[in-house]
């Protein structure tokens, strides 16, 4: 089936699930630190560091394999292989097992995103790319919310391993349905070729746009990983919420602003990026910068109804930059060569964002217990949410050279 609505949604289906299993702890982290004897710290390893260590390395060799064979097939079964390990996650006894079990995970999840964005990019023409992308993006708020809503509920109702269980399995469902309903594209007959991942690196690391906007990324995706993987805790310990009402606080501010930051990122890339490139880097740059007094404003408040008003704003300025940034990144090589692109921002992208945002702010907090007490969560977020400033400052430096690293 050839549909690109259909393998759109497919995509957008399987990316939710993605970020779903990869959310679903944050939500879960009381009653597992509880459960299991865990710390602040070890909590954010849980969180980052588990998940990010091999979901970065292997994205490489896996969009490689993905450039040269099936990109259909890798997503199939990386969808299969994460969701076995969420499973698994709710038979953990200790941080030990807990760890291992989130580094399968990541090892499934490196092998979904890259050859995902190639392959939007081979189905969807140019000036449509960027809110293709950005619909798939979705992915992010759809699933993240689905982890804190579902994850919530059911912990409430049974226990937090029922959840794991419950969303594990349903991703092994989804896996067949996937494979059937979509199709590889025709590609350049150079797309063949074995492309070795030193030439595609050469091509990217001779670019500094490259290093601007995946540096640029990783800094922001450093808060936000960092503040979407404790927020639920500080609901719950500053703001005084049950598991219940975090859940549905997160679910309701994720699916309003993320999702309207997301598509305003999308349309708004195309229609200034074809007017002149520079838009698709300096679009995140100024969001970055406007939205995060609002958000530390929210952390620093007294109630949850004034942090969910202060908080809706930046959480969808925030999410801007994924269909632009997106989009750059698929035009910094040829075709045949965007898994792969893909997989080299991600690794820098992740092995910094995703890595460490959880872990460092996880360790912050640990550190600034004498000081605030059980506030220190507040201020270590706080803290963590100037990262944004600086993925602004490094996205307007990327925009100064984007026009010149373009392939058409």
């Amino acid at each position: 089936m050839k549909n690109p609505r259909i393998t759109l949604a497919m995509l957008l289906l399987v990316y939710s699930f993605n970020f779903l299993d990869r959310q679903i702890l944050s939500i879960l982290a009381q009653p597992v630190q509880r459960d299991l004897g865990l710390d602040d710290s070890q909590m954010g390893m849980l969180g980052g560091l588990a998940f990010a260590a091999l979901y970065s390395t292997l994205a490489i060799p896996l969009a490689l394999i993905a450039d040269r064979t099936s990109r259909t097939w890798v997503i199939t079964l990386s969808l299969a292989v994460w969701s076995a390990f969420t499973a698994l996650c709710g038979t953990a006894q200790n941080f030990t097992q807990m760890f291992l079990f989130r580094l399968g995970v990541g090892v499934g999840e490196a092998g979904g995103v890259a050859p995902s964005y190639a392959l939007i990019a081979d189905t969807f023409p140019p000036e449509r790319r960027a809110r293709a992308l950005a619909i798939y993006s979705l992915g992010i708020p759809l699933g993240a919310a689905g982890g804190v809503l579902l994850g919530g509920y059911i912990a409430q109702a049974v226990e937090w391993r029922t959840a794991f269980y419950t969303v594990g399995l349903a991703g092994l469902v989804i896996a067949p349905f996937f494979r059937l309903l979509v199709k590889d594209p025709p590609r350049p007959a150079a797309s063949a070729d074995r492309i070795p991942v030193g030439r595609v690196f050469g091509i990217l690391a001779a670019k500094p746009s490259f290093w601007l906007l995946a540096f640029g990324a990783a800094a922001g995706s450093m808060c936000g990983y960092g503040v979407a993987f404790w927020l639920p805790s500080l609901m719950m310990r500053s703001f005084g919420l049950d598991l219940i009402q975090t859940g549905q606080f997160f679910g309701a501010l994720l699916l309003t602003g993320g999702v309207a930051g997301i598509l305003l990122g999308g349309s708004l890339g195309d229609r200034l990026g074809a007017r002149d490139k520079r838009w698709y880097a300096l679009l995140p740059a100024l969001c970055y910068v406007l939205g995060t007094p609002l958000f530390i404003a929210g952390v620093l408040s007294g109630g949850w109804v004034a942090a969910f008003a202060l908080f809706l704003l930046p959480q969808a300025l925030v999410y801007v930059w994924l269909g632009p940034v997106l989009t750059a990144v698929q035009h910094l090589v040829p075709a045949h060569m965007r898994a792969t692109a893909s997989a080299c921002f991600l690794l820098i992208n992740n092995l910094i964002g995703l890595g460490l945002g959880s872990w460092v702010v996880g360790e912050l907090s640990k550190g600034l217990v004498p000081t605030y007490g059980s506030e220190s969560l507040r201020y270590a977020i706080a803290a963590a949410l100037c990262l944004y400033l600086v993925a602004g400052a490094l996205m307007a430096l990327a925009s100064r050279r984007l026009e010149r690293d373009w392939v058409a």
